[in-house]
């Protein structure tokens, strides 16, 4: 294993202590604790708090999205990990400003779990919660079971859109209905060409030839529905876009917002020949591209391989979308 690190127990304390350093006029620690991060802008009394969490691995997410207009904290665990309950109550605590918290994070059991413990400790505060879970993966489960599916990269439109609308004062619950509506508009497929090594572990998770790309690959190395023999980009822009509107309809009219997604070892220039091919093909059937986001948003450490995500835009979710945002990874000043 090579990789640029200490010892690997102090991964993701020094990961987070590198952020602070870089970040601390967004960022803080709540009460010194590595792994509760809050926005370091001030607090605003009355507005809804948005909150995530889920385990380490995937910078930018999860704590690169607190800041101004999106997350107001993330608890986070070890590498692919959840956070515990208790770390995810203190959050929510922290983050209530006296009308409630959102927990919004993708659908996996651990973090399912614990959020649900979580609540409940909250509520013996008086803090009251909502949740909206993330299931854009349609690789990981068919559209008759699709609330099995897990939350990937497109979760980063929820926590935009959501964010906003908490900024414009809107009460816990249309915030947490808007979230649900930009997640239930968000669709994401990825492909993985390497595996990931987690630091603790110091050997591959899983294990893929050379010429070969797995379809549908999970974030944490969940098993994808194809593994076939390496193909062209275009193929792969293809392939990404048929599964996806197969599974969510586009018609000519329709204006969208894309989000390509490289999962931390696939350089900018590869990640760019996929958007070339979707943006190509989305206009051939007169569906147009608002706002595109292209580069790292939802990493599985050194996995070479991108993940495409689209997410269908009506007018409220598109002035939510351009809404003001400053975080340590997301910046966007559209008015």
């Amino acid at each position: 294993m090579r990789k640029i690190i200490n010892k690997p127990v102090d991964f993701v304390d020094e990961t987070v202590d590198g952020i602070i350093a870089a970040y601390g006029d967004r960022l803080k620690l709540l009460n010194g604790d590595k792994r509760v991060l809050l926005s370091a802008y001030p607090k605003k009394e009355g507005k809804v708090g948005i909150v995530t969490a889920g385990g380490s691995g995937h910078l930018p997410l999860f704590l690169g999205y607190v800041g101004q207009g999106m997350l107001d904290g993330c608890a986070i665990g070890n590498v692919f990990a959840s956070p515990s309950s208790q770390k995810m109550a203190d959050l929510i605590r922290a983050c209530d400003a006296g009308k409630g918290v959102l927990c919004l994070f993708g659908n996996y059991g651990g973090d399912v779990m614990n959020f649900e413990m979580a609540r409940e400790m909250a509520d013996f505060d008086d803090i009251k919660t909502t949740v909206a879970l993330g299931r854009d993966d349609v690789a990981s489960s068919p559209p008759e079971t699709a609330e099995k599916r897990r939350g990937v990269a497109g979760i980063v439109f929820a926590y935009k859109i959501a964010g906003a609308a908490a900024e414009q004062g809107k009460n816990l619950e249309e915030v947490t209905a808007i979230a649900q509506k930009a997640l239930d508009n968000t669709r994401s497929l990825g492909v993985a060409l390497s595996p990931c090594i987690l630091p603790e572990v110091g050997k591959p998770g899983f294990s893929i030839n050379d010429d070969e790309i797995e379809i549908g690959m999970g974030i944490h190395g969940e098993p994808g529905i194809e593994v076939k023999k390496m193909i062209a980009a275009d193929e792969i822009a293809a392939v990404m876009v048929n599964r996806i509107t197969a599974d969510m309809p586009l018609s000519k009219g329709d204006e969208v917002s894309v989000l390509i997604n490289g999962l931390g070892g696939t350089p900018l220039e590869e990640q760019l020949i996929i958007y070339r091919k979707i943006d190509q093909l989305l206009k051939a059937i007169g569906v147009s591209i608002y706002m595109p986001h292209i580069g790292e948003f939802a990493t599985s450490m050194e996995m070479m391989g991108l993940s495409a995500s689209i997410i269908k835009l009506d007018a409220q979710l598109k002035e939510l979308l351009r809404a003001p945002a400053v975080t340590p990874f997301y910046t966007s000043l559209n008015k």
